[in-house]
């Protein structure tokens, strides 16, 4: 009797440590048709964003461009970030940031994960040919005038 009742003891602490094994693994498991949601969190931040800021720009265009940072440390105002962080459901997280720097309340200069595209030369296209355009609707007032 005594070596029946050691070895249904022996085996029920058997079990009992190896469902405590099993417990931990739970997180680990992935179990299929379940579906996980991704966890966007922070300020959106897009390229077109970046591409508007430019220097001498003030904090409230700032916030009208990028909207309300995500962290503005008390010991230094001249200081804002922006950060975005997305995980997709049982994916790698991802993070992208870009702290804004001013000083007397205008924009310095920005460093992140964005760099401003070189547009300026697409301006200066556009501008001259509003430029053209607008001269060539001009003369054709003026000649339509005489």
């Amino acid at each position: 009797m005594n070596n029946s009742i050691k070895s249904i003891g022996i085996a029920s602490l058997a079990c009992l440590a190896l469902t405590l094994a099993a417990c931990g693994n739970v997180s680990t498991l992935d179990f299929p048709g379940v579906y996980k949601i991704g966890i966007p969190q922070g300020n959106i931040i897009t390229q077109e964003m970046v591409d508007q800021l430019r220097p001498g720009m003030t904090k409230r265009q700032v916030i009208f461009v990028m909207g309300t940072p995500l962290v503005r440390d008390p010991f230094n105002q001249d200081r804002w970030d922006y950060i975005y962080s997305f995980q997709p459901g049982g994916g790698e997280r991802g993070q992208e940031g870009i702290s804004v720097f001013f000083e007397d309340d205008a924009l310095m200069r920005f460093a992140g994960d964005f760099t401003p595209t070189d547009d300026s030369n697409d301006e200066s296209e556009i501008a001259a040919d509003t430029k053209t355009s607008l001269n060539k609707t001009t003369a054709e007032m003026a000649a339509a005038i005489e």
